[in-house]
């Protein structure tokens, strides 16, 4: 206690001061010791009225102090005002007048607001148990910390009626202990963005394949090759056989050696793409196509089964990362479909193949499907650089070409463009459901690309009649 207070405290309780009654004012020893011990208590708060202030009271003998507020609450909510009454019409409850003070006396002062008051004794009780939104009265709310969350639609369809099978998966393939790296995902989901496009990937297994625990036979790569503008990125989209067992593995391996072929290529590819040399990059590809296919039908020897039953259909998109280069180079085999989203509206852009009745003159390399020998000797599949394994059988003559045409295009994107590659479970529909074109077009027509998760929910829009895998790549220009 500080100096000042020690002399006051000694003159509190000197001997020789006497002693003073009980006052009416309440003005005595005991309610000065209670004043001393409520402004020397720690964290103690300024009391609102001094001891020796008048009291309301006029009852004689020591008063003790309220105890200190109670931590602060948030306010409860107020109810609104009540409308105002028409004119000739008495309110419910009217409040009575305040009374007024009696003759002679000064009005008194408006009474101060009421001490909060202090908690009970003893353990607090719980916390009232928050209940769902739709058992809770008209009114009540909660927090947004303790809010349930709000639940995610299911997978949206286009048409009348929805699909015949659950849009989410049910039953997995059948895996076998020693071949669990031959498992697929039901879904694959990739993006990037390099120079001025952004670039969106997925696929997934189809409703059919889902009901019926069948594996994915899309496969899907997305790789790059090389460093800064002279990067090179290279989206691989295959699809396997229907009926064939192991058309997974076939697409899979489509995906593998195509990517191994360009990612071996891709310093003069890269070169060619950003120099426009659209000749050199038809017969390159054309080239490294075929030597993938030749390895598919030497990989189905192997197994002992028929080229038809171990193929793929295969197509890929070829990108520059330099932002100066806007090339799209598409390639490929089989079925499936290419678009471009330009003003808001599709076009197909697939190129076409012309009739081989139609076809005159000596074959040109990279157009169309090459013939099995040429006046010069057969170029394309004599030399495919496969070394077939131990025991595998001895080929006389040389590999048959790929049963469908090799297609390939060069374009030049333009601001604002959207480039879709599909595979055939998509190229359907978007052909076949024009509502699903619309649907896709008007969700597209943002100029900021999706995310992963928008652009997989856009993808596997399902539709009726359309089951099969769906694998889409999508590419939008800044």
């Amino acid at each position: 206690m500080t100096q000042q207070g020690d002399n006051w405290w000694d003159k509190l309780y000197d001997d020789a001061a006497p002693d003073t009654a009980p006052t009416a004012t309440g003005d005595t020893l005991d309610d000065r010791f209670d004043s001393a011990s409520q402004a020397t208590r720690p964290g103690a708060q300024p009391p609102p009225r001094a001891p020796w202030e008048p009291l309301d009271d006029p009852a004689p003998g020591p008063r003790a102090f309220p105890p200190p507020p109670a931590p602060a609450r948030p306010p409860a909510p107020t109810a609104p005002p009540p409308p105002p009454t028409p004119a000739g019409r008495v309110p419910d409850a009217v409040p009575p007048p305040p009374e007024a003070p009696p003759a002679g006396e000064a009005p008194a002062a408006p009474p101060a607001p009421p001490e909060p008051a202090a908690p009970p004794a003893g353990p607090m009780p719980p916390a009232p148990e928050q209940r769902p939104a739709s058992e809770r009265p008209e009114g009540d709310t909660v927090p947004d910390a303790t809010r349930p969350p709000v639940p995610r639609p299911r997978s949206a369809h286009i048409g009348n009626r929805p699909p015949t099978y659950e849009p989410e998966p049910t039953a997995l393939p059948a895996a076998r202990p020693d071949e669990l790296l031959d498992l697929v995902a039901d879904t694959v989901l990739d993006g990037a963005r390099y120079g001025t496009y952004t670039l969106r990937a997925a696929s997934l297994r189809g409703d059919s394949a889902r009901y019926r625990g069948d594996p994915r036979r899309d496969a899907l790569l997305t790789a790059r090759f090389g460093h800064a503008e002279a990067a090179l990125v290279l989206v691989a989209v295959a699809g396997g056989a229907r009926t064939a067992d192991a058309a997974h593995l076939a697409a899979a391996d489509a995906c593998r050696w195509i990517g191994e072929a360009i990612g071996r290529s891709h310093a003069r590819l890269s070169e060619d793409i950003r120099a426009a040399r659209r000749g050199d990059l038809k017969s390159g590809l054309h080239r490294l196509t075929d030597r993938t296919f030749g390895r598919l039908r030497a990989r189905a020897a192997e197994l002992g089964a028929e080229p038809e039953e171990y193929t793929a259909s295969l197509r890929c998109l070829l990108l520059s990362a330099d932002p100066d280069c806007r090339t799209r180079v598409f390639f490929g085999i089989g079925s499936g479909g290419l678009f471009r989203l330009r003003d808001g509206a599709w076009q197909d852009i697939e190129p076409l193949i012309p009739e081989p009745a139609t076809l005159t003159g000596a074959p040109v390399v990279g157009f169309g499907s090459p013939p099995s020998e040429t006046e010069e000797g057969d170029r394309h599949t004599m030399k495919l650089g496969v070394t077939g394994p131990p025991g595998a059988p001895f080929v006389e003559e040389p590999l048959p070409p790929p049963a469908e045409p090799f297609r390939f295009r060069a374009s030049v994107a333009l601001p604002g463009d959207t480039l879709l590659l599909a595979s055939n479970g998509l190229a359907e529909p978007m052909r076949g459901e024009p509502a699903l074109a619309k649907e896709l077009a008007e969700r597209w027509a943002a100029p900021e690309p999706p995310g992963l998760a928008a652009f997989l929910a856009d993808v596997q829009l399902r539709v009726k009649g359309y089951a099969d895998d769906r694998t889409g790549v999508a590419v939008w220009e800044a």
